[in-house]
């Protein structure tokens, strides 16, 4: 399958096609970060496409088609770099009665058998009624316990889970001035603004120690869940739904804390761009691959409107063939 279409400028590169051949067609050790969500193995169909994952014929045949994204992944990630993967429990079904698969779990054990360790998981708090009224999920309404509260379910956690391609980092991540932007809902005191970029002993930078302490924490409850990019007019007539895409928040944070201004940062299920957005508003190179056109399409008009720093340097990969 030959790229569909694509488009290439100094701050981003993204491409209609496969994910799997397109990153056949890049070097080894290319990519300094990845950060994504996996098709959600049979809780979504995206596309009647044959090569959409989302249309594997059941859980494992899903798994057997994302190994070989996480190979690539693998090969072409800089030794001691990361991949961010975004999921959730999966449920069964949606009638009410059904019960969840630990994806991200079988997510982690791939992911060790292809080469990656798993350093770290972060759970994205959602808010119960929030999720209900996106979803629709039987099990998740007041209604539930009502009638029989031994079927009621809960607004299921996202989770980011954090992997690191084995060997040596041989290009620290390091914040010389620690972290200049937080990413979140909670408002910055404005005793420790003084403090942002201090150049001083990093032990007195109270303000990137303010955002540290919330970004390493294991529970992200303050992402801002309407933060994402415009996604409605890119559903087909013939969708069966379209998912929420991942908030910026998220991104952002992944983004500014495991990869320095300048560095590749890759998605291979681009979507509707939003980690491509958020790489190259963080002063990345954004590169990203989405099979579905429509989707395609969502992103290059998301794209218009993301401003890299004009700091950015880093060189950006040519046309895919």
């Amino acid at each position: 399958m030959a790229v569909i279409d694509q488009i290439i400028t100094d701050t981003y590169a993204i491409y209609n096609g496969d994910c799997i051949e397109v990153m056949a067609g890049m070097p080894d050790d290319c990519i300094h970060l990845s950060v994504y969500s996996p098709p959600f193995g049979g809780l979504y169909n995206y596309s009647s496409n044959d090569r959409d994952m989302s249309n594997s014929s059941d859980y494992g045949e899903f798994f057997e088609h994302y190994r070989f994204c996480v190979e690539e992944l693998n090969r072409i990630t800089l030794p001691g770099r990361i991949t961010a993967v975004h999921c959730t429990d999966i449920p069964t079904s949606n009638s009410g009665k059904d019960h969840l698969i630990d994806f991200p779990g079988d997510i982690i054990k791939l992911h060790a058998e292809c080469g990656f360790d798993f350093i770290a998981r972060h759970t994205i708090w959602k808010e119960p009624l929030w999720v209900r009224n996106r979803t629709m999920t039987h099990n998740l309404s007041h209604r539930t316990i009502i009638d029989d509260a031994a079927y009621g379910g809960v607004a299921s956690a996202d989770y980011m889970l954090i992997f690191r391609k084995r060997g040596g980092n041989p290009i620290p991540i390091n914040h010389e001035h620690g972290l200049m932007e937080y990413a979140g809902e909670e408002p910055i005191p404005a005793n420790i603004l003084k403090y942002r970029g201090w150049d001083g002993n990093q032990i007195e930078n109270r303000y990137s120690q303010w955002i540290w302490r919330h970004y390493a924490s294991s529970v992200w409850d303050d992402i801002r869940q309407g933060r994402v990019l415009p996604f409605k007019d890119s559903k087909d007539p013939d969708d069966e739904k379209h998912v929420h895409p991942l908030q910026l928040d998220v991104i952002d944070r992944v983004v500014l804390l495991r990869s320095l201004p300048g560095e590749k940062v890759f998605t291979p299920f681009m979507g509707v761009g939003s980690e491509v957005y958020g790489a190259v508003c963080s002063g990345r190179k954004g590169i990203g691959v989405e099979l579905k056109t429509s989707y395609f399409k969502q992103s290059v008009m998301n794209l218009e409107s993301a401003h890299a720093p004009a700091t950015t340097t880093a060189d950006m990969f040519g046309a895919v063939a």
